[in-house]
């Protein structure tokens, strides 16, 4: 079943909420979100009203409060079921009141309840919050502002009270009826080289002179079809650092905030190694639900979600080693296998694979990824190639703490990537089945290329594992530090490690220092970071690290309001009442204190609206049962049609036996347009080479004749001339996506070294010559 999205709200009755307006803060890699929401009750009766919003997964929630007739009302943080209590007694005594509270299927959807709002009042809420900025590739900091909460798909599992169950209604963009505002202050002791965002932005205004501070704004008129992403660059992202926080001994005697607190952040040097050297089973699980047909981005000539999908599926088959074991799966309301078990990585089997990966489509309905990851779990093992799972969704997955769990049940033999396509993504879903399974989640939105994401982490899949990670203290007498973060197992070269500690004991005085050591092993090498740090702690109003202290021990003990364990949910209610950080098990209530005053009048509902994203709705097919009652659906191709194009074709591939598929020219344009790269990729072979071809000469604007005639070595293989031509046209016409093919061409190079070392030279220069290319011959390692 679909959680639709509800009817239109009618144009007659005004919506409360006015506007959203957010303060951002972010310190070093930290940032501090205050979000104001404001509403006004236009009618002349009062109202309660309801408002569903999305939150990156890794943030803590710490304060909520109203400011409504000059008076402020602070809410409290109150054990669940005790908090909906006060409110609905309040609400029926007719008392203004303020709820606002975790979904219980998801840590990335909040619901924001308002009841008992006077004709004629305004209301301020506030809510803050601090989180972790993940760190990219580019070294980036990346702060994201939700604005997309897509349609969760729900299987058949009981969801009452669920935010996601509101029938929350939907309007075209253009109506959307309040606003959205947001300046941000970016503050670095290393200095700010630049600020970047997906969406139109005021010039980046540095504070000072030395770029430490600086500040940028949201354009006015932005509209709810994309989350708002900054990428933050620092001059010196890399520095290990630690920061120690003062806590409140006064108001918690023995609680978690009384002692002071520290965050450490490492960023190893983790050697790359120049050759995998270990295999797998490697298992791609891919979302063919019917919102995968929508663009990745609303941005102009934005991809497919299921084309970048199959291009990346292209990639990965052919950057997998020889020996490995494979499968791909393919899920939406049913599922898919390509195979009934995993299989070894052949010609034979990487051919079949690419053959139904060009037919794939987003044409199996709903998003139920439970069931067939419990089937791929329950697969026997593949001796000695352990298991790496990689899944790719769109996201929109309502029950997520139950798939996290199964996930965390079989942690212990594999490891998962996760990759969230398009905004909205549930970052509670992709970050959490990461989390637990050791492995890394990645987003996919805006101009960003899955492709390049899916290899990045397909290249940590290949590295042996960083073995022994310890964190050690080596602190004054007297003074003892206690772990709060989960231990880390897996580390992998690009990644930052942030934990958390209590300090108990006599603290020194503010000369001392205190030293950390972060310890490991690698390929049989010991390896070790260490940073010194001061033991004077700073004084910090919003308790910054105790919260994300908090934050770290919920994730790894809170599994939704319903499935956590009694003896965890008992700490997981302490820790979150001690530290005001919201979770699965508590909710910020307030009450309006002025008695005097009871609401007047019965009390009517109003629901806030959230956007149409047209631009997907356009593209999806009509039976798509995720399609709210209020798209447009419009097809540019029909399902037919695109099938009978298939099924005319599908039988033309008629191999380059022994060498691999010869692709039919049409079926290539059908399928990949003029991408000439993934053609060209799409046409490589298991081992790394490639077969001399007229698929080959198109892409390198060349008939099959001319390239025969170039061969520079008598008697030379028809494979390495092709293989070396082939290698050559990726270095001159497509350096800049190194990043998506530097696996399959370290294959090719791999292949041409052990079949045509004696003549490589020879047949490099010659295609270098041949393609009018600049590519120095060092790339072959000559």
């Amino acid at each position: 079943m679909v959680l639709q999205g509800g009817l239109l709200t009618r144009r007659e009755e005004p919506v409360p909420l006015k506007s959203i307006s957010v303060t951002l803060s972010i310190r070093e890699f930290v940032a501090g979100v205050s979000a104001t929401l404001n509403y006004k009750n236009e009618e002349e009766v009062p109202l309660e009203t309801f408002f569903v919003f999305p939150m990156d997964d890794d943030s803590a929630v710490y304060s909520f409060e109203a400011e409504m007739d000059g008076e402020k009302i602070k809410a409290e943080l109150k054990e669940k079921a005790k908090a909906h209590s006060i409110y609905e007694s309040a609400i029926s005594n007719r008392r203004q009141a303020f709820l606002l509270e975790e979904d219980k299927y998801s840590k990335d959807v909040f619901c924001c309840s308002v009841g008992n709002l006077n004709p004629g009042s305004s209301v301020a809420l506030t809510l803050k919050y601090v989180q972790e900025l993940p760190l990219e590739a580019d070294g980036a900091l990346r702060y994201v502002l939700p604005a997309v909460l897509n349609p969760r798909y729900r299987g058949s599992g009981s969801f009452e009270d669920s935010c996601l169950d509101m029938k929350t209604p939907v309007v075209p963009l253009e109506d959307l009826p309040y606003t959205l505002s947001m300046v941000a202050t970016i503050s670095s002791q290393h200095g700010i080289e630049r600020v970047q965002s997906n969406c139109p932005f005021s010039p980046t205004k540095y504070l000072g002179e030395d770029k430490t501070s600086a500040q940028v704004s949201l354009a006015d008129g932005h509209k709810f079809d994309r989350d708002v992403e900054l990428l933050i660059y620092y001059s010196e992202v890399h520095t290990p650092t630690v920061a120690v926080e003062m806590g409140q001994p006064r108001d918690n005697s023995d609680g978690f905030m009384k002692d002071p607190s520290a965050m450490v952040c490492f960023y190893p040097n983790i050697p790359e190694t120049q050759s995998p050297v270990i295999s797998g089973e490697f298992i791609f699980l891919m979302d063919r639900s019917g919102s995968m047909q929508s663009p990745i981005s609303k941005q102009d000539n934005s991809q497919l979600r299921i084309e970048a999908a199959k291009e990346t599926l292209i990639l990965l088959l052919k950057s997998l080693p020889m020996g490995c074991y494979f499968n791909i799966y393919g899920f939406g309301s049913s599922y898919e296998a390509f195979f009934p078990n995993s299989v070894k990585y052949t010609q034979q089997t990487m051919e079949e694979a690419l053959r139904r990966v060009k037919l794939m489509q987003a044409n199996l309905g709903g998003t139920e990824i439970l069931t067939p990851l419990q089937i791929i779990y329950g697969q026997p093992p593949v001796e000695g190639h352990p298991l790496q799972l990689f899944v790719f969704t769109d996201g929109e997955v309502a029950d997520t703490f139950n798939i996290i769990n199964e996930v965390k049940r079989n942690r212990l033999r594999h490891r998962c990537f996760s990759f969230g396509i398009g905004e909205g993504a549930s970052t509670s879903l992709i970050k959490g089945i990461a989390r637990v399974a050791g492995g890394t989640s990645e987003f996919i939105t805006g101009k960003d290329r899955m492709q390049s994401k899916a290899l990045r982490a397909l290249k940590y899949a290949l590295q042996p594992a960083v073995e022994d990670v310890s964190v050690t203290w080596e602190l004054p007498a007297k003074l003892s530090a206690k772990m709060l973060s989960p231990e880390q197992t897996v580390l992998y070269k690009g990644q930052r490690l942030i934990v958390y500690a209590l300090l108990s004991g006599t603290m020194p005085p503010a000369e001392a220092t205190g030293e950390v050591y972060l310890k490991y092993t690698f390929q049989g090498k010991s390896f070790d970071n260490r940073v010194t740090f001061s033991l004077q702690p700073k004084p910090d109003d919003n308790f910054t690290i105790h919260r994300l202290a908090a934050k770290s021990f919920l994730h790894a003990k809170d599994m939704g309001f319903r499935d956590t364990p009694a003896n965890d949910k008992k700490d997981v209610l302490k820790i979150s009442i001690d530290c005001g950080v919201i979770s699965s098990q508590t909710a910020f209530v307030a009450v309006s204190e002025n008695s005097n005053k009871p609401v007047q009048g019965p009390l009517v509902c109003r629901d806030i609206p959230r956007p149409v994203l047209l631009g997907a709705a356009s593209v999806m097919p009509q039976h798509c049962p995720r399609a709210p009652p209020s798209f447009m659906c419009l097809r540019s191709v029909s399902p037919a049609t695109r099938s009978n194009h298939y099924k005319g074709m599908s039988n033309q591939q008629d191999g380059c036996k022994p060498c691999g598929p010869m692709i039919n020219k049409d079926l290539c344009a059908l399928v990949f347009g003029e991408n000439h790269l993934v053609q060209l990729i799409s046409l490589q072979n298991a081992d790394g080479s490639w077969c001399l071809d007229e698929n080959l000469a198109g892409i390198l604007g060349k008939s099959l004749e001319d390239l025969q005639a170039a061969v520079p070595v008598k008697d030379a293989s028809s494979l390495s001339w092709a293989t070396v031509l082939a290698v050559v046209w990726l270095h001159s016409n497509a350096i800049q996506m190194k990043g998506e093919w530097e696996l399959l061409e370290k294959k090719a190079r791999d292949w041409i070294h052990i079949h045509a070392a004696s003549i490589m030279q020879e047949l490099v220069k010659a295609a270098i010559a041949l393609i009018k290319s600049s590519v120095d011959p060092a790339i072959f390692a000559i």
